[in-house]
């Protein structure tokens, strides 16, 4: 064979990154911010990407430390606890030990996935060594104060995370309409990467008679699941409204409730019944997925919601507000039902209308699966690859070009 034609018939070598990612929260802490981290460090090792974690130490913390889970560099800083959450920590700046890291081992991008102190210090030392930046908007930090007695302080934080962010190349954000509303804050460089969700390890097989007799469900009963912090944000009061809803129609309705947090004690009391299982993960958490009928996330304050496509991947229907991940990914009727933004009433009556309705409820699981298939990690991760190597090649043509033009024109959307 002619040698040019064998040259031709290989694809062009992909390009390798090694990529310097920064987050407050990571396994084995249990949030959506830290799973979605590890999935897409995970995703980039898959590609083959070099991959260091930096992020502040837990007191117990023996993740991957040998580097035998992940094969992982992991750069553990100080930290903190923070306030009302003592199981989750801050990090503290580390601008010093930042840069003389980076330029020891100069990475070709930095991500910063969380906006704290450490977030903060690694965004001006990655300025300061003029390395390629890109941001995630993952927590309404902003939204978040006025359920802790402190909305006097949502422009002020809002403020922060506008300055924050928009002193990155760009900010990846996980919906087209967290995006538009942030543009009218003044955010700048946003783009859509909507989160995945893991196919393999979320799905119908694991439900189980025995799982459900071990939480108390008899077989002609049925569980309303919760999945979350147990915090205010959360809107836990309409939760229980619902529950209590659909209980008054169909006393066959059982509460599960997956999570833990400040609010655990007060949502005991209120739902007695009700089945507190703490914080789960891995195949604890698909199992008590597969083996609910319907999740209810109340929340208002989430910038996209992984519970929701997890939900969906187990065969599980949703019931929700419109907006966030539910906006993109459930179809009223089909996978789920959703309430108009912050309509309780709505919400309420949607929950009555499940508890009654058996036929609408199974035809609603047939439709949870095949929302999310097409939202496997492999593709996100892609996708965010794809990003930032046209950012790499508008850090190289300049300043003026990453922050005024378009350089992400023409990449494929993840929801398509």
């Amino acid at each position: 064979m002619d040698a040019r034609l064998m040259i031709e018939s290989f694809p062009p070598r992909r390009a390798l990154l090694r990529v310097s990612l920064v987050t407050e929260t990571f396994p084995p802490e249990i949030n959506g911010v830290a799973t979605t981290v590890e999935r897409l460090v995970r995703g980039l090792q898959l590609r083959d990407h070099d991959v260091q974690v930096v992020r502040p130490r837990q007191p117990s913390d023996a993740y991957d430390r040998d580097g035998s889970r992940l094969g992982l560099e992991q750069v553990l800083t100080r930290g903190l606890p923070i306030p009302r959450y003592p199981q989750l920590r801050m990090g503290l700046p580390a601008q010093r030990a930042l840069q003389a890291l980076w330029m020891r081992r100069r990475p070709d991008l930095v991500h910063i996935a969380t906006e704290g102190p450490l977030g903060w210090s690694a965004l001006r030392t990655a300025r300061k060594l003029q390395l390629p930046v890109s941001t995630d908007f993952r927590t309404h930090f902003d939204a978040y104060s006025e359920h802790y007695g402190v909305g006097w302080l949502r422009r002020s934080v809002q403020a922060y995370l506008r300055r924050f962010h928009n002193q990155a190349d760009c900010t990846l954000v996980p919906t087209e309409g967290l995006r538009q509303q942030l543009r009218t804050l003044g955010f700048e460089r946003m783009i859509v990467v909507q989160r995945g969700v893991d196919v393999d390890q979320f799905g119908p097989a694991h439900r189980s008679d025995a799982q459900r007799a071990a939480w108390g469900v008899q077989s002609h009963e049925r569980v309303l699941l919760y999945v979350g912090r147990l915090a205010p944000e959360k809107n836990l009061t309409l939760l229980a409204d619902a529950f209590e809803a659909m209980h008054a129609v169909q006393p066959h309705w059982r509460l599960v409730v997956v999570g833990d947090g400040p609010q655990r004690a007060w949502l005991a009391q209120r739902c007695p019944q009700a089945v507190m299982l703490g914080a789960l993960r891995g195949p604890a958490l698909a199992q008590a997925y597969a083996n609910a009928d319907l999740l209810a996330f109340p929340s208002l304050t989430e910038t996209f919601g992984n519970v929701t496509l997890e939900a969906l991947a187990s065969g599980v229907p949703v019931l929700a507000f419109d907006y966030a991940a539910a906006a993109e990914v459930v179809r009223h009727g089909h996978s789920g039902l959703l309430a108009p933004v912050g309509e309780a009433a709505t919400f309420i009556a949607l929950a009555r209308r499940l508890a009654g309705d058996e036929a609408l409820l199974q035809h609603l699981r047939q439709g949870a699966v095949t929302a999310v298939q097409h939202l496997g990690w492999a593709r996100i991760v892609e996708q965010v690859e794809a990003i930032w190597l046209r950012l790499l090649a508008a850090h190289a043509a300049g300043p003026a070009v990453v922050k005024t033009a378009p350089w992400w024109d023409g990449l494929p959307a993840t929801g398509a």
